[in-house]
Formats: structure tokens, C-alpha cells, sequence
């Protein structure tokens, strides 16, 4: 069983993702992840995306640099059935309430 953890958006609606290592190999299906680092009991997010295919970018994201210089040592994530709309309203969500350092071009 994959650990899991609840990110709140703004809004105040709670989004569940699974915890993986920063080597996990995805499947390719759309998603939401987040490079994330642990703070004592909770996480925190060095950048928010979405994607068409969790496997495709994952495997080689040009954010990963930055997220692991902030401390990033996990990828949270999770399918996302609704579409692109769907994601990129969870991505927004999210931004704007943790405010990622590797998220400047959306922040």
C-alpha cells in the first residue's frame, strides 16, 4: 500500500496523493504530482504540476533540479480522471495556496 497525504488548496478542498520516491517510474496517465519535502509531520510542496501522461514527464522534468535544491525528496502524485480543465483547476488550487518556490512563471 502506497503511503498517502492530503494537500488543501486555497479554496479549502482536499486533494489525495500517493507518496513515491524520487525513482518511481510512472504509468502514462494524466495526473497531478508535486516534488515534495518533509517538514516534521507535514510536507511541502517545491513545485505543483499537471500532466497528460505522469510517466512521459516525470521521467525527465526540467523542474526536478530546482525542486531537489529546495529540498525535495518525494513526488507525490495521483491520476486525474475530468480532464485537462480538471488538473490545471487542482494545479491553480494549489499554487496558490502553498506557493512553491519552483513555480515563479505561475506564482
Amino acid at each position: 500500500m502506497v503511503n498517502q497525504y492530503i494537500w488543501i488548496g486555497k479554496s479549502g478542498r482536499k486533494y489525495r496523493y500517493g507518496i513515491y520516491s524520487m525513482e518511481t517510474q510512472f504509468v502514462k496517465k494524466p495526473g497531478n504530482y508535486i516534488f515534495a519535502k518533509r517538514a516534521g509531520a507535514v510536507w511541502l510542496p517545491c513545485y505543483i504540476g499537471q500532466t497528460e501522461s505522469l510517466g512521459d514527464r516525470l521521467a525527465d522534468h526540467e523542474k526536478e533540479t530546482c525542486a531537489k535544491r529546495h529540498g525535495a525528496t518525494h513526488i507525490h502524485a495521483h491520476t486525474t480522471d475530468g480532464g485537462e480543465l480538471v488538473r490545471k483547476a487542482e494545479e491553480k488550487d494549489l499554487i496558490a495556496r502553498w506557493n512553491p518556490p519552483c513555480n515563479e512563471q505561475l506564482g
